[in-house]
Protein backbone atom coordinates (compact mmCIF):
# COMPACT_ATOMS: atom_id res chain seq x y z
CA UNK A 1 0.00 0.00 0.00
CA UNK A 2 1.61 3.59 -1.23
CA UNK A 3 1.44 6.80 0.68
CA UNK A 4 -1.59 8.19 -1.51
CA UNK A 5 -3.93 5.10 0.07
CA UNK A 6 -2.79 5.25 3.14
CA UNK A 7 -3.42 8.70 3.38
CA UNK A 8 -6.92 8.62 1.89
CA UNK A 9 -7.44 5.54 4.31
CA UNK A 10 -6.21 8.15 7.15
CA UNK A 11 -8.52 10.99 6.21
CA UNK A 12 -11.79 8.74 5.77
CA UNK A 13 -14.19 10.39 7.53
CA UNK A 14 -12.86 13.09 8.74
CA UNK A 15 -14.20 16.80 8.54
CA UNK A 16 -11.82 18.30 5.70
CA UNK A 17 -11.70 22.08 5.45
CA UNK A 18 -14.92 24.97 5.27
CA UNK A 19 -15.01 28.48 5.56
CA UNK A 20 -14.09 28.65 8.94
CA UNK A 21 -11.22 26.87 8.59
CA UNK A 22 -9.93 28.68 5.82
CA UNK A 23 -9.83 32.11 7.73
CA UNK A 24 -8.46 30.82 10.56
CA UNK A 25 -5.34 29.82 8.14
CA UNK A 26 -5.53 32.95 6.83
CA UNK A 27 -5.39 34.72 10.31
CA UNK A 28 -2.60 32.33 11.07
CA UNK A 29 -0.46 33.64 8.33
CA UNK A 30 -1.22 37.06 8.85
CA UNK A 31 -0.16 36.93 12.34
CA UNK A 32 2.84 35.19 11.07
CA UNK A 33 3.83 37.59 8.55
CA UNK A 34 3.45 40.04 11.37
CA UNK A 35 5.41 38.41 13.98
CA UNK A 36 8.53 38.72 11.60
CA UNK A 37 7.86 42.54 11.43
CA UNK A 38 7.56 43.46 15.36
CA UNK A 39 9.88 43.08 18.29
CA UNK A 40 9.47 42.07 21.85
CA UNK A 41 5.76 41.21 23.11
CA UNK A 42 3.73 42.05 20.36
CA UNK A 43 5.92 39.90 18.63
CA UNK A 44 5.35 36.39 20.50
CA UNK A 45 1.94 37.63 20.70
CA UNK A 46 1.25 37.21 17.13
CA UNK A 47 3.70 33.84 16.84
CA UNK A 48 1.61 32.44 19.50
CA UNK A 49 -1.13 33.20 17.75
CA UNK A 50 -0.42 32.20 14.83
CA UNK A 51 0.58 28.81 15.81
CA UNK A 52 -2.59 28.39 17.98
CA UNK A 53 -4.65 29.37 14.78
CA UNK A 54 -2.51 26.46 12.94
CA UNK A 55 -3.19 24.44 15.61
CA UNK A 56 -7.17 24.54 15.84
CA UNK A 57 -7.17 24.62 11.93
CA UNK A 58 -5.36 21.28 11.84
CA UNK A 59 -7.64 19.70 14.64
CA UNK A 60 -11.03 20.82 12.46
CA UNK A 61 -10.05 19.27 9.53
CA UNK A 62 -8.80 15.97 11.01
CA UNK A 63 -11.84 16.02 13.88
CA UNK A 64 -14.44 12.90 13.09
CA UNK A 65 -17.07 14.89 14.92
CA UNK A 66 -18.58 16.26 12.19
CA UNK A 67 -21.81 17.94 14.01
CA UNK A 68 -19.36 20.05 16.26
CA UNK A 69 -17.28 21.10 13.43
CA UNK A 70 -20.81 21.70 11.12
CA UNK A 71 -22.13 23.94 14.19
CA UNK A 72 -18.96 25.97 14.60
CA UNK A 73 -18.86 26.78 10.99
CA UNK A 74 -22.29 27.90 10.65
CA UNK A 75 -22.12 29.97 13.44
CA UNK A 76 -18.86 31.42 11.91
CA UNK A 77 -21.36 32.36 8.66
CA UNK A 78 -23.69 34.16 10.70
CA UNK A 79 -21.30 36.28 12.43
CA UNK A 80 -19.75 37.18 9.29
CA UNK A 81 -22.10 37.28 6.90
CA UNK A 82 -22.33 41.42 7.27
CA UNK A 83 -18.86 41.78 6.61
CA UNK A 84 -19.04 39.05 3.75
CA UNK A 85 -22.08 40.70 2.23
CA UNK A 86 -20.25 43.67 1.94
CA UNK A 87 -16.71 42.64 0.55
CA UNK A 88 -19.17 40.75 -2.16
CA UNK A 89 -21.27 44.14 -2.86
CA UNK A 90 -18.16 46.07 -3.39
CA UNK A 91 -16.32 43.69 -6.13
CA UNK A 92 -19.65 43.25 -7.83
CA UNK A 93 -19.33 47.63 -8.14
CA UNK A 94 -15.53 46.98 -8.89
CA UNK A 95 -16.59 44.44 -12.03
CA UNK A 96 -19.24 46.70 -13.33
CA UNK A 97 -17.63 49.60 -13.27
CA UNK A 98 -15.75 48.37 -16.57
CA UNK A 99 -19.09 48.50 -18.46
CA UNK A 100 -21.13 51.09 -16.60
CA UNK A 101 -20.95 54.53 -14.87
CA UNK A 102 -22.65 54.80 -11.28
CA UNK A 103 -24.32 57.66 -10.07
CA UNK A 104 -26.15 59.06 -6.65
CA UNK A 105 -29.45 60.47 -7.60
CA UNK A 106 -28.92 63.77 -5.64
CA UNK A 107 -32.23 64.15 -3.94
CA UNK A 108 -32.96 60.61 -2.54
CA UNK A 109 -29.25 59.05 -2.90
CA UNK A 110 -30.31 56.10 -4.88
CA UNK A 111 -27.96 54.03 -6.44
CA UNK A 112 -28.35 54.33 -10.75
CA UNK A 113 -26.01 52.30 -13.27
CA UNK A 114 -25.91 53.71 -16.52
CA UNK A 115 -23.85 52.22 -19.28
CA UNK A 116 -20.59 53.72 -20.14
CA UNK A 117 -19.48 55.69 -23.68
CA UNK A 118 -23.49 57.32 -24.50
CA UNK A 119 -22.09 61.35 -23.66
CA UNK A 120 -24.04 63.24 -21.80
CA UNK A 121 -27.04 62.02 -20.89
CA UNK A 122 -30.48 63.09 -18.39
CA UNK A 123 -31.16 60.48 -16.30
CA UNK A 124 -33.88 59.99 -14.17
CA UNK A 125 -34.20 58.31 -10.95
CA UNK A 126 -36.59 55.26 -10.64
CA UNK A 127 -37.26 56.28 -7.07
CA UNK A 128 -38.33 59.48 -6.20
CA UNK A 129 -38.26 60.18 -10.59
CA UNK A 130 -35.99 63.24 -9.91
CA UNK A 131 -33.96 64.37 -13.53
CA UNK A 132 -30.44 65.09 -13.99
CA UNK A 133 -27.46 65.25 -16.61
CA UNK A 134 -24.57 63.56 -16.49
CA UNK A 135 -21.71 62.41 -18.10
CA UNK A 136 -21.82 57.99 -19.44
Amino acid sequence: MGIKERFMRFMQGRYGTDAFSRSLLGMAMVCLVCSMFTRGVPRALFYWGSLLGLVYCYFRMFSRNHIKRYEENRRFLTQTAGIRRFFARQKSLMTQRRTHRIYSCPSCRQKIRVPKGHGRIEISCPKCHTRFIKRS
